[in-house]
């Protein structure tokens, strides 16, 4: 029987997708942004999903009949309350309601397992109180929780980016973290079939330009007939002076004085290194002044489609809507093959209890 998944705080599907690419099956996905649930359904024509804030939802009526019978229950819960540094805020703080809300979930359903994926300082705030409260809280409900911290590059993806992962087993031996598996991408992996763009050109569908020049690519174009999400975003007049400024490898360092800005953003105005991997990908990647988003030699911010590679979104899934929900959709997915890597780690236990 192949094993389920219930995926909550679905986004557009990036943690469903590396469950799917380890050979589980979606059982219900709930996502409160509409858009966003859109593009997650049009990905998976079939997949049963919840449009709706998770804190109007009945948990008996909406969960109860998939109790016993769910394999996992994973999702990024948001955790507010958790990054407020010199207070003692709780589990119980009512911005860490919606955490509240999966503990409630795993509790009705009892899946097997459950992953959380949220951000680094979840496990570090506070000497690590949350940590304790979670582990507290999961263990009172009989499970055994490993927590610690992913890096996206580890697992093959061509990006710094750092997440928390907590994975619950029912019982009383925890499952370990994935380890890293030895596979390294550049941005050039991801990306160098799709440099020929200048600001303002490209269309949402289009033919591909230039074959596969990777592995890393012909694994994400296989099945993929058509490009999809592949724009450049149309610059000002002065964003393109300060980017023609700026030659390969190099950042705002490079900008005379008048042309300096008062960003925040770590990586403004700095050059994508194509040996080397992306910053965190965030909603703002349309932008060079947002973060390290500018291509490594095009004067331009990289597309959507870059972006999704980069994330490592194959080129058959696709984003839609308006342009700030698209970047919502690839900004905040967790990377698939990061998915993955975490899904092939609760299947190897899975089939080592059915051997034994």
């Amino acid at each position: 029987m192949t094993p389920t998944v219930i995926d909550l705080f679905a986004g557009v599907g990036g943690l469903s997708l590396g469950f799917e690419l380890a050979g589980f099956k979606i059982a219900l996905a709930n996502e409160c942004d509409q858009s966003i649930a859109d593009a997650y359904m049009k990905n998976r024509p079939g997949t049963p999903m919840i449009v709706e804030d998770i804190t109007k939802l009945p948990v008996d009526e909406t969960f109860g009949r998939f109790a016993g019978k769910t394999t996992a229950v994973i999702g990024g819960p948001p955790c507010q309350g958790f990054s407020q540094k010199g207070q003692r805020k709780s589990i119980n703080d009512p911005r860490n309601f919606l955490f509240k809300y999966y503990f409630e979930v795993v509790k009705r359903v009892r899946p097997t397992y459950f992953v959380i994926e949220n951000v680094p300082n979840l496990l570090t705030t506070e000497n690590g109180y949350f940590k304790q409260e979670i582990v507290e809280l999961f263990s009172g409900i009989g499970y055994a929780v490993s927590c610690g911290i992913l890096c996206a590059a580890d697992f093959g993806v061509p990006q710094d980016r750092h997440r928390t992962c907590i994975i619950g087993k029912l019982g009383e031996t925890p499952v370990s973290l994935p380890e890293p598996n030895g596979v390294h991408t550049t941005i050039w992996d991801a990306i160098s079939d799709l440099s020929y763009l200048e600001s303002g050109e490209g269309a949402e569908v289009q033919d591909y330009r230039l074959p596969p020049q990777s592995a890393y690519q012909r694994m994400l174009r296989k099945g993929s007939d058509k490009l999809y999400n592949h724009v450049a975003t149309r610059h000002s007049k002065v964003t393109l002076e300060r980017l023609k400024m700026i030659p390969p490898e190099h950042g705002k360092e490079m900008l005379p004085a008048e042309h300096l800005t008062k960003s925040i953003y770590s990586g403004t105005w700095c050059r994508m290194k194509k040996s080397g991997i992306a910053k965190t990908i965030t909603t703002r990647y349309d932008t060079p002044s947002s973060g390290e988003f500018t291509h490594p030699y095009l004067n331009r911010a990289i597309t959507t489609r870059e972006a999704a590679r980069i994330q490592s979104f194959p080129d058959t899934f696709h984003f839609y809507g308006t342009k700030s929900s698209q970047m919502k959709q690839v900004g905040n997915a967790v990377p698939p093959l990061m998915g993955k890597a975490i899904a092939n780690r609760i299947m190897l236990d899975l089939r080592d209890q059915q051997d034994r």
